[in-house]
């Protein structure tokens, strides 16, 4: 073909990019497209932290694509109605992807398919956001897992994926309209954390110093949220500026050469991707979960409805500790380590017993990181809804998490200034008397409130036999 259009999603990257590696063997041009959805600051299923790393992320790619030869071409508004319109302009032959597997991206994907016909230009899709698709792992009956661990096994036994070399060559035609780079401005958004920065060189430089410190000691490490014990290149996943090809080939490459100790750790990493692709195959074969429990079990658990308990929570004013620090180290940099993410999403549904569908939004709304399908999949695992999820019996103790992970404090005190006095014993146990004038008693009983939370899960169950 003379000319085609490479529609970027969640690939924002030259090298190992799947469909654009195939758009620059098979034409002579390539017109490469970033087309930015036109919601507004009320949107509410992201916000201005996960927006701010895109707008860095497609201006780096702005300047890779001009280095070789390209041109990002911005566009804005509803994806097939773009992408037609500049099949018109360029009279390209073809719009090449990455394929989607959360409801709208499928969606958008089939109504494209279908509009393109009438302009005779063909539609393209290619595996490149999962390291195996949902129809690749497949039980011996065919069908999709549910649980985890058989998952595991059964895609550790397929082989990986080939990391595909950098496309360099694009020669985009010249005079071709687009809109300028976006700021937050474009959304009506206004800078809220101290957000990492977002680039293809910075994904890079993240998995290189992840590789040579912090993952050979991850796998005694990764629960601890005081220094750096992970990888940080969640974001990076999410928007594509690095593939899950690429660092599992680059963990693969570390087993070779390292010793036992080391082996261990990187395999816990490499098991954490795979819980990605798990959760993305769950999303791709039963879209439900969005909506209600993926454990049908628990239709009829009953939830709390209390405002002033989610806001306690939102803004790190329950007076658990951990949980407090959590939630500003949310509000501070749209991130929050994986172990207190579960610290903070049981407390909120197992606790505060609000639904997790609440905390899903919110979490969405704030994290850089934040994935439709890792996050449903983490929200309803704590809450007991999900799939392979925690037992509902199972009901982490703040106090005990703090004393197995933060012993010294550290990450506390990182994250609630006004605590940086106070002995970090005492952060282990509920005080008879306020920590400090400036921070709140806890708000709850956590040993009444799992009571409450047995049986409100009993009851569900019994309801449904």
């Amino acid at each position: 073909m003379r000319k085609v259009i490479h529609w970027f999603r969640r690939d924002l990257r030259l090298n190992d990019n799947t469909a654009l590696y195939n758009a620059s063997k098979e034409a002579e041009q390539i017109i490469p497209v970033y087309i930015l959805s036109t919601w507004k600051r009320t949107h509410p299923w992201t916000g201005p932290n996960r927006q701010a790393f895109l707008c860095d992320c497609l201006r780096s790619l702005a300047d890779d694509l001009r280095r070789a030869g390209g041109q990002l071409i911005i566009k804005a508004g509803e994806p097939v109605t773009q992408l037609m319109q500049l099949i018109q302009e360029t009279r390209a032959e073809a719009i090449y992807f990455n394929r989607s597997y959360d409801p709208y991206g499928k969606e958008i994907e089939a109504k494209l398919a279908s509009s393109a016909v009438d302009s005779g230009a063909k539609t393209i899709g290619f595996k490149d956001n999962m390291v195996f698709e949902p129809d690749e792992i497949l039980t011996d009956e065919g069908k999709p897992f549910r649980v985890f661990s058989p998952y595991a096994r059964a895609w550790n036994r397929n082989v990986r994926p080939p990391v595909l070399p950098a496309t360099i060559k694009f020669n985009t035609p010249s005079g071709l309209e687009s809109l300028p780079l976006p700021t937050l401005d474009f959304w009506e958004l206004q800078k809220e954390a101290q957000i990492v920065p977002g680039s293809e060189s910075a994904a890079k430089a993240r998995l290189r110093n992840f590789l040579n410190a912090a993952a050979k000691r991850y796998h005694s490490k990764r629960n601890f949220p005081d220094g750096q014990s992970t990888s940080r290149l969640s974001q990076d996943l999410r928007l594509g500026t690095i593939s899950a090809r690429q660092i599992i080939t680059a963990c693969e490459a570390e087993l070779l050469l390292g010793h036992e100790a080391d082996s261990k750790s990187v395999r816990a990493f490499i098991n954490e991707i795979i819980w990605r692709d798990f959760y993305m195959q769950i999303l791709a074969h039963y879209p439900s979960v969005l909506e209600r429990d993926f454990n049908e079990d628990f239709a009829e658990l009953l939830w709390d409805h209390n405002p002033a308990a989610f806001e306690a929570w939102r803004q790190g004013q329950t007076g658990f500790p951990i949980v407090d620090a959590g939630m500003r180290e949310l509000q501070a940099t749209g991130f929050m380590h994986n172990r207190v993410r579960m610290i903070v999403a049981m407390f909120l549904t197992k606790d505060l017993h609000i639904h997790w569908k609440e905390g899903e939004k919110y979490f969405m709304q704030k994290l850089v990181d934040g994935d439709i399908a890792s996050n449903n999949g983490g929200w309803q695992w704590s809450a007991g809804t999900g799939a392979d999820a925690a037992p509902y019996f199972r009901i982490q103790n703040p106090w005990t998490q703090t004393r197995n992970y933060d012993p010294e404090g550290v990450y506390i005190k990182t994250w609630l200034p006004e605590l940086r006095d106070v002995d970090p014993e005492k952060f282990i146990a509920p005080q008879a008397d306020p920590l400090t004038k400036n921070y709140p008693s806890p708000m709850l009983d956590h040993a009444k409130e799992r009571e409450v939370t047995l049986a409100r899960f009993t009851a569900a169950r019994r309801s449904k036999t």
